[in-house]
């Protein structure tokens, strides 16, 4: 579990073994901290670590998530949002975050709104019923809240702590971005429709 507080950002590298395994790099301070098999959370998706050298970090990549995630479509220094798991001493900032991203949103407008940006994103149907407006999402592993919301869109206010600390301030019109539905709504929404209750 993740919080979606962006504490590291690392940079793409390489794909290895035909682009089944991703290579980045990541600071020392957090690859010091990380061992074999444990997880991190990379542009919000949850990877195993395989192989640790110095600086550079190596995942496993599988054919679902090279094809339901940005992470199956990096270019070289491509920045990365970086995040290790809690722990039972972690704040809990932002919200409960598993790493699972539901689907792939489009950056379609972006404008500036003092202090920061406010940001378009188009999202695919099936997400509609787990958004809703002031609740929580993840866009590449941060948490932001939904400021309005549409039929196939939401709207989210970028701080400028929020573009200095992670990767969201190179954000593009037309730009993929991962996304993950608040876990308790979608609990909720499965809970309900199955009339379980």
């Amino acid at each position: 579990m993740f919080t979606g507080l962006i504490r590291h950002l690392g940079s793409f590298r390489e794909y290895r073994k035909n682009r089944t395994e991703l290579v980045i790099e990541a600071p020392e301070n957090l690859t010091v901290i990380l061992q074999p098999g444990e997880s991190l959370a990379v542009d919000g998706v949850c990877l195993t670590l395989v192989t640790k050298e110095k600086k550079r970090l190596s995942f496993d990549l599988s054919i679902e998530t090279s094809e339901k995630t940005t992470l199956g479509h990096l270019t070289a220094g491509k920045i990365l949002n970086l995040e290790p798991p809690i722990t039972l001493n972690t704040l809990l900032g932002g919200h409960l975050i598993t790493g699972h991203v539901d689907g792939l949103g489009k950056v379609s407008e972006i404008r500036p709104r003092a202090p920061g940006k406010r940001i378009k994103i188009k999202f695919p149907l099936e997400l509609r019923k787990f958004l809703v407006e002031k609740g929580s999402v993840a866009i590449n592993g941060v948490s932001l809240t939904i400021a309005s919301i549409g039929r196939d869109y939401f709207e989210v206010e970028l701080i400028p702590t929020t573009l200095k600390e992670t990767n969201l301030s190179e954000l593009r019109i037309g730009q993929l971005v991962n996304l993950e539905c608040d876990i308790i709504g979608k609990y909720v929404y499965n809970f309900i429709s199955k009339g379980q209750y």
